[in-house]
């Protein structure tokens, strides 16, 4: 389990290798997302709070990245934090996130991008729920549910 320590630790020393690279130009990013994906994954935007179609949706399955499909997290560690965004405690894998120290708008947080193709997801906290005490703040346009299929 990631802890807050892990995550500075990931941001000042470097981050995991992920278990694949995508790239693109960013003609062909902008041919596949759409025009508020693009500014907030590539940009480095963020959706207005409360304004994300999946910040209220707690069905199963597991939420990829909406410009590579990699895993990023799964639906049984989302929690609703009253912030506004999905929030997440936890990635689906230790390598899935890259982190990086993000000193805009006169404060420093900690960004989180998916570690396959660099998209921006949001930023992590330290004021999670316990165990790990983290909150990954992430804006629905960089993500996409995949729901579990029932097994009736």
């Amino acid at each position: 389990m990631l802890t807050w320590k892990d995550v500075i630790n990931f941001s000042v020393k470097g981050n995991p290798k992920p278990d694949r690279r995508v790239e693109k130009t960013e003609a062909e990013w902008k041919e596949i997302l759409t025009s508020e994906q693009y500014r907030i994954t590539r940009l480095k935007g963020t959706e207005m709070a409360h304004s994300g179609a999946l910040c209220s949706i707690y069905d199963a399955g597991q939420y990829n990245c909406v410009c590579c499909d990699t895993p990023l997290f799964d639906s049984t560690i989302k929690y609703d934090s009253s912030s506004g965004w999905p929030s997440f405690t936890q990635p689906i894998k230790e390598n899935a996130i890259k982190y990086i120290k993000d000193s805009s708008f006169g404060m420093v947080r900690v960004e989180v991008l998916c570690n396959t193709c660099d998209a921006h997801q949001g930023h992590v906290f330290p004021d999670g729920p316990e165990p790990s005490g983290l909150r990954y703040c992430i804006n629905s346009a960089s993500i996409k549910l995949e729901r579990k299929e029932n097994d009736n």
